[in-house]
């Protein structure tokens, strides 16, 4: 630390000056100097510069935890402690979560309906356990309604709509590029969502049962019992539409498809290759 503090100031004082006032030789100075950089320098110059490329290219949102899976995901092997350190030396920095206020959930739950997961949000195969969920988007056009559906086996969006209403034909889009985007299945799926009226809808319903999909559905008031859907709208606002001012309905569909496709779902992909080459690695 101290030759380094001389190395920056050389230009303005006397070498041996700075070495005298901070008690070090000049010697050992130029001696370091000459000294080519370590093999643990060169590694951390490497990282930080790909650090910064995924930095940038998530759009400044990426903070510790993410950026250190990341590049774990990419084969390098890092620790947790060595990404922090050096984001903290380069200044970059992450989006954080904010902490909201809520209110005590009902505990009225009417007896008929059925909840297939019971707030177990881990699937050890795909197309076993989905979740969906609708949430809105503000525009100069008025509201852009969303709804997704997220597969909790790696927590990706494999179907997704937009429309100006908020109706069941916005949910059974979304449902339908579920289906198609996945190859076909003969166990059924267990869908899971909260009790809004597209879900509840006869229409719905009827539906669920064509394509073989268990219905599942949130106790009235229990926000928490759909939390995976929710983190992904979360981490949506927060990492995109909050820093947006779409001024119409295809702004923000193409910022939004943007957001999921080429953001979100690729960051997943690439861990979930990840994990099948450990897998395969291993046997």
């Amino acid at each position: 630390m101290r030759y380094q503090m001389i190395q920056r100031c050389r230009d303005s004082y006397p070498v041996r000056l700075m070495c005298r006032c901070l008690k070090v030789s000049t010697s050992g100075f130029y001696a370091w100097l000459g000294r080519k950089p370590s093999q643990r320098t060169l590694d951390n110059e490497r990282l930080l510069k790909r650090m910064h490329e995924i930095h940038t290219g998530s759009d400044g949102v990426l903070g510790r935890p993410r950026m250190h899976e990341q590049l774990v995901d990419e084969g390098e092997s890092c620790s947790y402690g060595r990404v922090e350190r050096l984001m903290i030396q380069a200044k970059l920095y992450g989006l954080p979560q904010r902490k909201k206020w809520r209110r005590k959930p009902s505990t009225t739950r009417p007896a008929h309906v059925r909840n297939h997961l019971e707030r177990d949000f881990c699937a050890l195969e795909p197309n076993t356990k989905w979740v969906t969920d609708i949430t809105y988007i503000q525009t100069g056009e008025r509201w852009l309604y969303l709804c997704v559906v997220v597969d909790l086996y790696a927590k990706e969006v494999i179907g997704w709509s937009m429309s100006s209403v908020q109706d069941t034909q916005l949910v059974i889009n979304a449902v339908h590029m579920a289906l198609w985007k996945r190859d076909r299945f003969d166990e059924p799926v267990i869908l899971h969502s909260d009790r809004g009226s597209q879900y509840t809808s006869q229409k719905y319903q009827q539906f669920l049962e064509q394509k073989n999909l268990i219905c599942s559905m949130s106790a009235v008031g229990h926000c928490g019992d759909n939390a995976a859907a929710e983190g992904f709208f979360g981490m949506l606002k927060r990492e995109r539409v909050y820093r947006r001012n779409y001024r119409t309905h295809a702004e923000a569909r193409l910022d939004i498809f943007d957001y999921i496709e080429r953001f979100y779902n690729r960051i997943v992909r690439r861990r979930i290759a990840r994990q099948d080459e450990l897998f395969l690695a291993l046997t």
